[in-house]
């Protein structure tokens, strides 16, 4: 006869927290977005200090424009594989909730896919607008709060393997 489980597993953990960073990752991502369309003008940038300035830049392709001019197909790749992450990612908090740094991870990359691909389906382009430079090494690739958030959950993901292999 089988058991109920009175206290769930560290591995199970309620999907709802998770879904709401992600969530409030788009938001972020999309809100800011909007305010630098409306108020930027395609290539136009504003600076902010002698590293950072605000522009306005659209990537139809994935990082670092990989891929940008090739056609259009691309979008529907990227598309197409940030929805299939997506789909991936929320089957792996429903079942890996419990563990807190894995389902940050996993929630802010959740977040940033959703927010890029929102772009490619609405203008079929990826609104950037982070500007980074130094006069050494030059302009860093403009990027958004989504970019910012998939870098962050990915370096949490590493983090997390490399605590979890120590063990």
């Amino acid at each position: 006869m089988a058991t109920k489980k009175i206290f769930p597993s560290k591995s199970s953990g309620s999907l709802t927290p998770w879904l709401g960073i992600a969530a409030i990752v788009i938001l972020l991502d999309q809100i800011s977005k909007i305010t630098i369309t409306r108020t930027f003008q395609l290539g136009e940038e504003k600076i902010i200090t002698s590293f950072f300035n605000l522009v306005l830049a659209y990537n139809k392709g994935a990082a670092f424009s990989f891929l940008h001019d090739s056609g259009g197909w691309q979008r529907y790749l990227f598309t197409a594989i940030g929805i299939g992450a997506a789909g991936y990612i929320v089957l792996l908090l429903k079942n890996h909730g419990g563990q807190r740094m894995f389902a940050w991870a996993m929630s802010l990359i959740l977040g940033g896919a959703i927010g890029n691909v929102i772009d490619r389906l609405l203008y079929g382009h990826v609104v950037d607008f982070l500007d980074f430079h130094h006069s050494a090494v030059g302009h860093f690739p403009a990027f958004n709060i989504a970019d910012t958030a998939i870098c962050i959950g990915a370096g949490l993901f590493i983090l997390d393997e490399l605590r979890r292999v120590q063990r």
